[in-house]
């Protein structure tokens, strides 16, 4: 594939590069009973200007069962003793999906170089700007940290914890909108601008002291190890490692910020509040499937039973167990469909050889589904959005590899044979050069 850049690429360049960066804006939005985000804006518009280039792609098998489940969870709205609730969700969800299909269409018209480019720009872009943000909501707050649930520009006071939410809304969502980056980061540290990314990263999802997120984030990078060489690895480690110590080091002593101790506090109060609550809430999303196994309380119901039962309207921080809750049995098969597909036609593609970042990025994705509600989500649509790209270019690729050997094959077998009847009897001489020998 050719993916040389022409001066037409780089405009289209800044396009996808603007793109990213305004689905990372996920604290920015208007609010109409759901959220609409500031790249829902420029897509629509997107397609109002150049409606005559969009094109809609064949559907892959992780797609299909994407669709099915979200039928399947919409259906389960018409069980729900909270319909607007469920009303609510299903307009996201339309919303979405008419959104990712403009966003799949625009992607597909970029070179692999392009989007590339346009995820390692927009990965240092949204960390340096989240970055700060926190040190400017810090300054503003005298780095005195005291207060629950109070937020200051990109600083959210948790307990006494001063968390980094950046340019998003929840410290935990911050790490998942940062796992395309991060992965991108790890799997193409050959350049300085890429190391450079990969350290702020780190740097950032640290800052969150989000417990689970750091420790997927330690996960995906022995993932990445294992895959690769280890031995060639080590130069990377060594180097993240020493350049993580710098910062720590300079964040103590000329900031006078104790981010080792705040981490092992973090670390201490996993025993006494039980996940910051996780456990009751997965509690009784387990005790509201088993009594509407098959198709569940009804979609994005969950909040409003715990509500009216226990007086908080949180959500389950669990997606499997939010989806087994509010759509059952029938919901909750249709979503491991779905992920099982997307695991399959990554292992086909081979994608984890040739872009293992797409990889460690949708095993990130599913285990941080495990402590987030994300039923919907800016970041893991445009995740899939990519991935059905280059799906979509290496079938493309395979096709015409086989036809071209096809096209070969035939002329070869079509290429006419020459046949010498040569007769070296003595009792008959009449041969292909009889004449010359009269």
């Amino acid at each position: 594939m050719n993916n040389q850049l022409t001066p037409k690429s780089y405009n289209y360049s800044f396009l996808i590069f603007l793109l990213f960066v305004l689905v990372t804006l996920a604290n920015y939005y208007i609010y109409v009973g759901f959220a609409i985000k500031p790249y829902m804006i420029f897509l629509i518009l997107f397609l109002t200007v150049h409606i005559g280039s969009f094109y809609f792609q064949r559907l892959h098998l992780f797609e299909m069962a994407m669709l099915l489940f979200y039928m399947m969870y919409s259906l389960s709205g018409s069980f729900a003793l909270y319909p607007a609730s469920s009303i609510r969700i299903i307009c996201g969800i339309i919303l979405y999906i008419f959104c990712y299909f403009i966003m799949k269409s625009v992607i597909g018209n970029a070179k692999d170089l392009v989007i590339e480019r346009a995820i390692a720009d927009a990965g240092i872009l949204f960390n340096v700007a989240s970055l700060t943000l926190y040190f400017v909501g810090l300054k503003s707050l005298g780095f005195v940290f005291e207060g629950d649930r109070v937020y200051q520009f990109g600083v959210l006071l948790d307990r006494d914890y001063p968390r980094l939410i950046g340019l998003v809304q929840d410290p935990n969502f911050f790490v998942f909108y940062n796992t395309l980056f991060f992965s991108y980061f790890l799997c193409n540290s050959n350049s300085l601008k890429n190391k450079l990314g990969l350290l702020l990263c780190i740097i950032a999802n640290l800052l969150t002291f989000s417990r689970g997120g750091i420790l997927i984030m330690a996960f995906l990078v022995l993932i990445y190890i294992v895959i690769n060489n280890p031995m060639k690895q080590l130069k990377l480690i060594v180097g993240l490692t020493v350049s993580l110590l710098v910062s720590v080091y300079i964040t103590i002593v000329y900031l006078h910020f104790d981010i080792f101790g705040i981490l092992q506090s973090r670390v201490g109060d996993l025993s006494q509040d039980g996940g910051s609550g996780r456990l009751e809430l997965w509690g009784r999303a387990w005790d509201y499937f088993t009594s509407h196994m098959f198709f569940g309380i009804g979609a994005f119901n969950f909040s409003d039973y715990n509500f009216f039962q226990y007086g908080t309207s949180l959500l389950v921080h669990n997606t499997f167990l939010e989806i087994l809750s509010e759509s059952g049995l029938l919901g909750i098969t249709c979503f491991c469909l779905f992920i099982l597909l997307v695991f399959v036609e990554i292992y086909q593609m081979k994608l984890i050889k040739k872009k293992p970042y797409l990889f460690l990025t949708f095993v990130g994705f599913i285990l941080q589904m495990a402590f987030l509600s994300v039923i919907i989500n800016d970041m893991f649509f445009m995740y899939l959005a990519i991935l059905a790209t280059y799906f979509h270019k290496e079938k493309y690729s395979l096709k015409s590899e086989k036809k071209k050997a096809s096209f070969l094959s035939a002329i070869i077998s079509s290429k006419p044979k020459i046949k010498l009847n040569v007769n070296y009897g003595r009792s008959d001489g009449n041969h292909e050069y009889s004449s010359h020998n009269r």
